[in-house]
């Protein structure tokens, strides 16, 4: 999915706060300046997290995506805020597998943007093999 739209009856997504101390969220909104591993002992029951991007230059959400995914999460992670569409092949890389950007992007631009680069030289939380393997095996 490349933006998504809040749907209607789509719980919404609580602070990290009070995501630890209740029992019943299944969707969690972490800001830029919280630690992801905080949510790691709780990532089967959650379907949403969404990554706050205050500022597109702020790129400490890619590192959560990489820390979710890496540990094990398969649900929605969207990125939210600041998001520009320079940044969704980066993000989709990381993890991130849908964006709530604060303004609208051509969405002509956002696949283009997806299918720019089919093959990386490194590996990532995307799972794409790099091409140097798919050259020497």
């Amino acid at each position: 999915m490349v933006e998504h739209l809040h749907a209607d009856g789509e719980e919404p997504a609580v602070t990290l706060d009070a995501f630890l101390s209740q029992s019943n969220a299944t969707a969690v909104r972490l800001e830029s300046d919280e630690d992801a591993r905080a949510l790691i002992p709780h990532l089967g029951r959650l379907a949403l997290i969404e990554v706050a991007f205050p500022k597109f230059r702020d790129g400490r959400g890619y590192s959560s995506a990489r820390i979710l995914r890496e540990a094990g999460y398969t649900g929605e992670l969207r990125a939210q805020g600041d998001v520009l569409v320079d940044q969704i092949g980066y993000l989709k890389r990381c993890g991130f597998d849908t964006f709530a950007p604060e303004k609208d992007l051509n969405p002509a631009d956002v696949e283009a943007a997806l299918s720019r680069w089919p093959d990386h030289y490194q590996g990532a939380a995307d799972g794409a093999v790099p091409i140097w393997k798919l050259r020497h095996g």
